[in-house]
Parts: C-alpha cells; structure tokens; sequence
C-alpha cells in the first residue's frame, strides 16, 4: 500500500478517535434534561459521564482497528507511530507522514465537533475536552502528576498494542485488546489530566480553544501532552523487546 493511501487512512482513524472520543465528552458527557412533572424546575442528569466517555475513546480505535487496520496500521497517533518505530515495528522514513496526518485528521475532527456543537443555543466552548494540568485538570493535579500519569499509560498502552500485535498473539484479537487497553487508560487518568497519550488528540482541541474560544492556556500546555505520550511510547519500544524475546 502507498504512502498516500496510508496516510489518507490515518487522516480518517484520527478523524474518527477525536470526533467520537472528544465528542462523547462535549456533547454526551452531561446532558441535563427538564422532568415535566415538577414543571420543569428539577434537573436529571442523563449524560453519559465519565465511563461513557471512557469507553467511547476506546470503541473508536477498536472500530478503526478493524476498519484500516490492514490498511495502515491504525496507528490515530504520533505516540504510537514512534513507539513502533522504536521497536523496528514501522520505518523510520513513514513517520513524519503520518505524524502529520494524523495532527491534521484531530484537528479536522475538533473543528467538524466544533461546528456542530456550537449550533446551539447558549453554547459555550468551555474547556473543549482540551488536556491539562493545575488548574486545568479535573481533579486539579500538578504538572508532576499529570506528567507521570501520561508516560505511564502510555507506556502501558503500548506494551498492549505490541503485545497484542505481535506475530505469536492470537490472531484477530489485537483490536480488542487495544480498545479496551484504552478504555482502562481512560477510566484512570482522565481526572488527572482528561487523558491525552495521544499528542495528536492533544492538538486539535488545544487549537479550537485558541481559534474560537479566545484562550491559549491549551496551547501552551500541549507541550506536556506531546513530551510525556513520546516518552513512554519510546519506553516501550525499548522494554518489549527485551521482555518478548522478539526476533
């Protein structure tokens, strides 16, 4: 398969991982909802929260995974792109292709989520499912946490992806492995930093708040969620060969 339609490929994946990850938590996360008996005056939160979120994250890649996986590697992420590289998984000269398409597939899919979002009434972009630490984390989490957390999991995120991909794996259950490794990422560290091991999901929403909602503080905190996510994904290339005897 050609560069171009590999890239095409992880240009639509990431897409898909920021619009419906992104998407669930700014459009599902809360939805407060009006109960007519008490004439509208009480408040039912139906939203789908944070395992709602969590697992929507996670059902992205497993579709994609399914979806071009065979196409390109399902990669929807320069973390992982370099940890594959690392491991002489993915070549070197692929990697700044696809680390582009797959800035440019999250920042298409936030600006889509935008524009849909911001058609109605009272809309406000808030946070924008943007990543951060301090102040700007959920559970109010210092950069040494929020730092930790994310090489961490994204460590651990890519010991499953290699090892889930590795040729002595049961065959056909790679995606489901890595969907649910990413749920469980999720269910952790999203109060710490609203989860990012994924630079590339970092960015898009992290421009969005500067473009149309007038705020940098996303964007001069994305440098974290690009460090840390490449750091533990280094990490794992390095361990898992070792540990897998791979050859």
């Amino acid at each position: 398969m050609n560069i171009g339609k590999r890239c095409a490929a992880e240009f639509l994946g990431t897409f898909w991982l920021v619009f419906g990850g992104c998407g669930s938590a700014v459009l599902a996360a809360v939805v407060a909802n009006k109960m007519a008996h008490d004439g509208g005056n009480t408040f039912v939160n139906l939203g789908i929260g944070l395992v709602g979120v969590s697992f929507a994250f996670g059902l992205t890649v497993l579709t994609m995974a399914y979806a071009i996986g065979h196409i390109s590697g399902c990669h929807l992420n320069p973390a992982v792109s370099v940890g594959l590289w690392i491991a002489k998984r993915f070549p070197f000269a692929d990697l700044v292709p696809y680390v582009i398409s797959q800035v440019a597939g999250g920042f298409i899919g936030a600006l889509v989520l935008y524009f849909i979002a911001s058609g109605k009434t009272g809309f406000e972009i808030g946070g924008f499912a943007c990543n951060g630490f301090g102040e700007h984390s959920p559970g109010g989490y210092n950069i040494v946490s929020a730092f930790l957390a994310e090489v961490v999991l994204t460590f651990f995120f890519l010991m499953i992806i290699l090892g889930a991909t590795d040729k002595r794996a049961p065959a056909g259950f790679a995606p489901i492995a890595i969907g649910l490794g990413l749920t469980l990422i999720h269910l952790i560290g999203i109060p710490v930093t609203n989860l990012s091991v994924n630079p590339a999901r970092s960015t898009g929403p992290a421009l969005i708040t500067a473009l149309f909602g007038g705020s940098t503080t996303a964007i001069s905190q994305v440098w974290l969620f690009w460090a840390a996510p490449i750091i533990g994904a280094f990490l794992a290339g390095v361990v898992y060969p070792q540990i897998s005897d791979e050859k």
